[in-house]
Formats: C-alpha cells, sequence, structure tokens
C-alpha cells in the first residue's frame, strides 16, 4: 500500500476519481466506445470535454463541502440545497434515489466485467468468480474511506503504469491503423449533433456519483486543494482516457466491434505481445472495476453510518469497523452482484444513460444554479 505521507491527499483524491471513472465499462473499452468512438472523428475531441464537464463541477462541490465541513452526501445535500429553500428536501430526496440507481448500476458494472474478465483468465464459473470479487470489495470498504482513498492511490499507480505498458506498444506498433481509421472518419465525419450530446451524457453520468467525493474532502487544508486535486485529476483522467481511446481506434473499423464486451481484450490479443499482455489488461480490468465498486459503496455506507450510527458505538468499536458498517457494506454488495446478472453491455448502454438523464435536473441545472446565485459560493446562504 503506498504511504499517504509520499502520496499528498490533493493527488489521493484525484486518483479516487480516477479509479471512480475507470471501472468496468471504462476498463473494458465498452464504455468508450458507445459514448465515443463510435461517432467517429470527434472521439478526438470529446472525450476532453467530458473530463472537463467532470473536473468543473466536482471542484465547485469538494470546495464547498470543505468550506461548510460536511463530508457526507446527505449533510452535503441538506447545506447545499437550501439555497431553494423548501424545494431543497426535494432535491435532496431525488439524490437519494439517483444515488441509488448509480449504486445498482455502477458496482455492478463492476461485478459483471471483473467476473467475466476473470472467468476467461482462470476458466472458472461466472458466479464464484463474482463471489471472489465481492468479498474483495466488501473487506476494502468496512475498513473505512481513509483506507478507500489510500487503495485508490495504490490502484491508479498500478493502473497508469500497467495502461502504459499495455497501450503504448500497441499504440506505436498499430499506428498505420490507428491512423488510417482517423483518416477514414475524418473523410466522412459523423454529425456533431449526436457526438456532443452523448459526450454530454458520458459527463452527466459520471456526476452521478460526485456525492462519494465528498468524504475525501475532509483532509483539505482549505477550499485551494480542491482546485489542485480537480486540475491533477483532469490531467491523469485527460491522458489515460485519450490513451486508450487511440489504442482502440485500431479495432475501432472491425466489423463486429459493436457486439464486444471487451473491445480492449480485443486490441491486446491481436496486437503486440498478445499471450504475454493478455492477463495484464485483464488484470487491470479487474482492478478498475472493483475499485470503482469500493468507491461507490463506501459512499453510501458512510452516508447511512453517519446518519444512524451511535457515537458510543464507533468509540467501542476502537478503530475496527462497527456491526452497521458491516451490515451496510454486505447489503449494498448483494445489491450490486445481484443487479450484475442483467449483463455487461446493457448496463453500459441503458443504465448509465438513464443515469446521465436523471443527473441533469438534480446536478447540473441545480448547481449552476447555485454558482450563479452564491456567486460561485461567496454569498451566504439565507437558510
Amino acid at each position: 500500500m503506498i504511504d499517504k505521507n509520499k502520496m499528498p491527499v490533493v493527488l489521493g483524491v484525484a486518483f479516487v476519481w480516477f479509479t471512480t471513472q475507470f471501472g468496468g465499462g471504462f476498463a473494458s473499452g465498452a464504455q468508450l466506445y458507445s459514448y465515443f468512438i463510435r461517432f467517429g472523428i470527434w472521439t478526438l475531441l470529446t472525450p476532453i470535454i467530458a473530463q472537463a464537464i467532470g473536473a468543473f463541477y466536482q471542484t465547485y462541490a469538494l470546495r464547498y463541502a470543505k468550506k461548510h465541513n460536511v463530508y457526507d452526501y446527505r449533510s452535503f445535500n441538506h447545506s447545499f440545497y437550501s439555497i431553494f429553500g423548501k424545494a431543497g428536501s426535494v432535491f435532496s430526496f431525488l439524490y437519494e434515489i439517483l444515488y441509488i440507481v448509480l449504486l445498482c448500476v455502477a458496482p455492478s458494472v463492476a461485478f459483471a466485467t471483473g467476473g467475466s474478465t476473470m472467468q476467461k483468465m482462470l476458466g472458472i464459473p461466472y458466479l464464484v468468480c463474482t463471489l471472489i470479487i465481492g468479498a474483495f470489495i466488501f473487506i476494502i470498504t468496512i475498513y473505512g474511506t481513509d483506507l478507500v482513498r489510500k487503495a485508490a492511490s495504490t490502484l491508479s499507480v498500478l493502473i497508469v503504469a500497467g495502461l502504459l505498458v499495455v497501450y503504448v506498444p500497441n499504440i506505436i506498433a498499430r499506428w498505420g491503423d490507428i491512423t488510417a481509421t482517423i483518416s477514414a472518419m475524418a473523410a466522412n465525419p459523423a454529425p456533431v449533433g449526436p457526438a456532443m450530446w452523448r459526450c454530454f451524457l458520458y459527463g452527466t453520468f459520471q456526476l452521478a456519483s460526485i456525492g462519494l467525493l465528498m468524504q475525501h474532502a475532509a483532509p483539505f487544508k482549505d477550499e485551494k486543494d480542491a482546485d489542485k486535486s480537480m486540475l491533477l485529476g483532469f490531467g491523469v483522467n485527460t491522458i489515460m482516457v485519450m490513451l486508450s481511446t487511440l489504442g482502440l481506434l485500431a479495432v475501432a473499423m472491425d466489423p463486429d466491434i459493436a457486439q464486444e464486451s471487451v473491445p480492449t481484450l480485443r486490441l491486446v490479443m491481436g496486437g503486440v505481445g498478445g499471450k504475454f499482455l493478455t492477463p495484464i489488461i485483464s488484470i487491470l480490468i479487474i482492478l478498475g472495476a472493483v475499485s470503482t465498486a469500493v468507491n461507490m459503496i463506501a459512499g453510501m455506507v458512510a452516508r447511512i453510518t453517519n446518519q444512524f450510527e451511535k457515537p458510543e458505538a464507533v468509540a467501542a468499536a476502537n478503530g475496527k469497523p462497527t456491526k452497521l458498517t458491516i451490515i451496510a457494506t454486505l447489503v449494498c454488495t448483494l445489491v450490486a452482484f445481484g443487479v450484475a446478472q442483467f449483463g455487461l453491455l446493457p448496463l453500459v448502454n441503458k443504465g448509465y444513460g438513464m443515469l446521465g438523464y436523471l443527473t441533469i435536473p438534480v446536478i447540473m441545472i441545480p448547481y449552476v444554479i447555485h454558482m450563479i446565485v452564491t456567486k460561485w459560493d461567496s454569498k451566504p446562504i439565507n437558510k
């Protein structure tokens, strides 16, 4: 595990964002194909715009959380949405619904991706694979947000290093295929409207998880740390998303790529060092999937324990997981396990799309109104 003294908290939180995005759908390549690559030449721009959307909104949320000392999404929403008066409770309730939907979709994609990838690696039944992944998620989550942040930092370094090892040689070796794909896309560009809308939708469903970031704002020295953290996060996410996108362009013209649930494996298995790199990318897919599930479930558990945990129970636990923490984590993990049985592609295409539409009225629009009315949170809120 990476020492947090060697990994500054601003970088640790940036990596929490990275590992949240680098989940099952992203790691498999299915998400990148569905929301960016299939819209042609615009894929060279839209992933960057999507990262900018995330950085903008998350910076504001983290600044608010630190300034007002609200570190779980229930407390945050109660304070943040109070600007809307009595309607604030409605927005808080709507976010609860949104987060429940997110809890069903994102960790479920992690189970589906990790389970199917592990099945291909080890040749053991899918059910057993998902149970192994679930146990790993459960153990990490019950030990609290500090371990989650440490795990995110560790996993992120491993993922970044692994992606460089996997993608860079394949991008170099298949640069001719990539440039041929770009030329074909440029010669017959897809309509810009659908491409930008799909990009916007990607940005919106990523923001459905904004509530889980609040808990990680507590160690910040001040609000400026939020700016630094999300600037670092934007850089890391943009580089890795574009690297992955370029790599997948090598197989983007394959006739059956739209039906491929794990396009990343298609690239690696047919590329440089396939026998050696296939296990590496498979492990990265599993790590990326698990990291997202851990972040999502940890956010929900923090919300439950902050509301219902008695102080004396926390004191008696002496730093160990309380009974409520264990029960809440187990229930959330089991819910994700159940939803995962619907399969990866339906969850990526339909589940995330639904999340995007739900996020627009609950986060996208209210946050902009909040920014304007409070002048970027510089004006006091009349509660």
